[in-house]
């Protein structure tokens, strides 16, 4: 009896302890999530000026740097619209996604 006691007493401490230790795991990756910047959807101009590749953004004029460039390559001098992380405090962005956007409606958002 005493012995089945002690199996079970071990088991329930092997048992706490994986489940704190998994506790343990998930919340940086909690606290990961909410640092990441929120994901916008963003029109303006691609320019390259050298080996440095900067997005102009069609509202503000607001240049920002681009922390993924390959990202942009091939898109340099063409109007597009990004989903992109803004990282406002760096003045920068990360670019998920790029789409190209017709010259007609460059022109229609200047007429505005």
């Amino acid at each position: 009896m005493r012995k089945l006691c002690l199996i079970i007493l071990a088991f329930a401490v092997i048992l706490s302890m994986t489940a704190f230790a998994q506790y343990q795991t998930k919340e940086p990756a909690q606290k990961d999530q909410a640092a990441q910047a929120p994901l916008k959807s963003i029109a303006g101009t691609v320019k390259a000026e050298g080996d440095k590749i900067t997005f102009v953004a069609d509202k503000d004029q607001k240049s920002w740097a681009v922390e993924n460039p390959e990202a942009l390559k091939g898109h340099e001098g063409h109007h597009v619209q990004v989903k992109a992380h803004v990282y406002a405090d760096k003045g920068s962005v990360h670019i998920m996604e790029v789409k190209m956007l017709k010259e007609e409606m460059k022109k229609d958002e200047m007429k505005k």
